[in-house]
């Protein structure tokens, strides 16, 4: 089988430990779709065959547009084009979660913060997002108007999701799925008061709360996504979604490597009609 990874770091742990069980009977390439000496390539990918899957690890839009053109001409991709832009767009993530009646915080959309600033309904202590999620985005807790005003000198023209602070224990539970494998892990969130974030604490799926390894599932079904994360925090016995990410790292979670290879394979298999 030919594995094709969509993404700029072929060396992240999860793929390099995939593409390592995979190398002794099937070829696995990669794609930078950041790198301007690759973009020749890509030619060659939408004119030439096809690899048997392609595993979008990559939410760029130059990412986004390469895996669209290889879906166009028949190929599979993981996670798709749609799928993965969808949980790029937190409003759009709440409004598909809450109409599949997902547990998913109460999402209000600002066009930009400085809009939110002049509001004067808004109800203390608040979570405020950037609207489209991508790396170093704004995740702040807000618990009165003059920090608002704060952010506003930075991120004033920014377009935002508000959602109400929900009291919790300070940690999420991160659940990252990869087909049907779950594996769970512990973090302190990153709107937790002081501290920082510190290690990632091993979380055995067994113990989590009834219901919530199906409802993890769901999120899959609902979302379209074969490999995702999904941050759920404790509100008052009741599991809460926080954010759904489309093919997290999975850092540091023994046999995340294997279910990906096996999941690969069955892909490329299913695309080969075999």
């Amino acid at each position: 089988m030919r594995v094709c990874l969509i993404t700029p770091r072929p060396d992240h742990p999860l793929l390099a430990g995939m593409a390592a069980l995979l190398a002794a009977r099937h070829r696995v390439e990669s794609m930078d779709p950041t790198s301007d000496d690759q973009l020749p390539a890509y030619g060659e990918e939408l004119a030439g065959p096809l690899a048997d899957v392609y595993l979008l690890k990559a939410r760029t839009r130059q990412a986004l547009v390469l895996a669209r053109s290889l879906e166009e001409r028949g190929a599979t991709v993981v996670n798709s084009a749609a799928a993965t832009e969808l949980c790029q767009d937190r409003t759009a993530m709440a409004a598909l979660a809450h109409g599949a009646g997902l547990p998913f915080a109460k999402t209000t959309t600002m066009a930009t913060l400085r809009q939110l600033a002049t509001r004067a309904d808004l109800t203390h202590p608040l979570v405020v997002k950037s609207r489209h999620s991508r790396r170093n985005d704004l995740v702040a807790r807000v618990d009165t108007a003059a920090q608002l005003n704060i952010l506003r000198t930075t991120w004033g023209d920014e377009p935002v999701v508000v959602q109400p602070f929900m009291e919790n224990s300070g940690w999420d539970r991160k659940l990252w799925v990869i087909a049907d494998r779950v594996f769970a892990a512990l973090r302190r969130s990153e709107l937790a008061d002081a501290g920082g974030r510190g290690p990632t604490l091993p979380l055995a799926p067994g113990d989590l709360p009834d219901g919530w390894i199906e409802l993890v599932r769901a999120v899959g079904s609902v979302f379209a996504l074969d490999v995702y994360g999904v941050d759920i925090i404790d509100a008052g016995g009741a599991p809460l979604i926080v954010d759904i990410n489309a093919f997290p790292g999975i850092r540091g979670q023994s046999g995340a490597p294997s279910a990906l290879a096996a999941l690969a394979l069955r892909k490329a298999r299913a695309a080969k009609g075999g």
